[in-house]
This record gives C-alpha cells, sequence and structure tokens, in this order.
C-alpha cells in the first residue's frame, strides 16, 4: 500500500460516494457499499481494489477503544531535536516506529520538530516511557508533554463530500 496517490486517478461521484461510505463503516458489505453508490457488486469491488491500489485507501482497521484495552492516559510529547539534518529527523523517525506506544507521529514546522502521540496504562507508564525511551534517544534535546484531559473529536481520515 502506498501513501501517495496515483496523480492519473481520476475520482468520479460513484468513487467518491464509495470513500465516503467506507471512511464511515468501513465493515460495510460490498453489497451494501454497491447499493449506495448505485452500482451493482463486481463493479464495486473492482473500484474498492482500484483505490486502494492507487493510495487513496491504505487499508482497514478496527476502531479500538483505548480505556477499554487499560490504557487510560494519552499524552502529546513535542519534541525538539539537536540535529535537523535530513539522516537525524530519519533516524528518529524509523526509531519512534519501533515504539508502540507511539501511536501518531507528525514532523512540524516551527519550535517543536516532532508532535508524537502516546497511549499508556497510566501516567506512571508515561512517564517510565519518557526517562527510558523518549528523553535517552539520541538527538533528543527537549520533551514537552501535554496531559489529554478528554477527547471531544476524533475522526479518521478527512472531509468528503458527497453531492
Amino acid at each position: 500500500m502506498s501513501n501517495k496517490t496515483d496523480s492519473k486517478v481520476k475520482l468520479d461521484k460513484i468513487d467518491i460516494r464509495i470513500l465516503h461510505d467506507l471512511q464511515e463503516d468501513g465493515r460495510m458489505t460490498n453489497v451494501e457499499l454497491a447499493k449506495r453508490a448505485g452500482i451493482s457488486a463486481p463493479p464495486c469491488l473492482r473500484r474498492v481494489r482500484a483505490l486502494e491500489e492507487s493510495g487513496f485507501i491504505n487499508g482497514f482497521h478496527a476502531d479500538i477503544n483505548a480505556r477499554a484495552m487499560g490504557y487510560n492516559v494519552t499524552v502529546f510529547a513535542h519534541v525538539g531535536l539537536a540535529s535537523q539534518a535530513e539522516t537525524d529527523l530519519e533516524a528518529f523517525e524509523e526509531l519512534v516506529r519501533s515504539w508502540p506506544e507511539v501511536r501518531e507521529c507528525h514532523m512540524l514546522a516551527g519550535e517543536t520538530d516532532f508532535l508524537l502521540k502516546v497511549v499508556a496504562e497510566d501516567w506512571e507508564s508515561y512517564q517510565e516511557f519518557l526517562t527510558t525511551k523518549l528523553t535517552a534517544a539520541e538527538n533528543v534535546s527537549h520533551v514537552k508533554s501535554a496531559l489529554s484531559v478528554r477527547t471531544s473529536k476524533s475522526m479518521p481520515g478527512v472531509p468528503i463530500e458527497v453531492k
């Protein structure tokens, strides 16, 4: 699966409807998806596969309830690096990919080099991650932690307007 979309692919209103409906409910059957898109099931399945191959769909996953799994703390860690040379940025990104508690990693422009979304069972678990992994990592110069008090909106994907 690719992070880049094929610039030659032009989305029509059926493709947009398919993307919209799958983003809302990724467990929807192909038959239901086809019905909503106004086409039969076989071409709908071909379109979904083409959307995956062209990079519009990165994959499918379950939206797991973090608290139900025992992850009661979400922290946004603002990370500053000592060096922003491309090789150092890539090395940090590779390291972050190996840490399962980091659920998102965004490189930013400005004072903060990276914003990490980290989940932990409790505050003590986060502090252990912070001291043994994150601040101990090569090239990390500083970390500012922001504890999430509550989440009032969490939507995957992008806004898709169906006409």
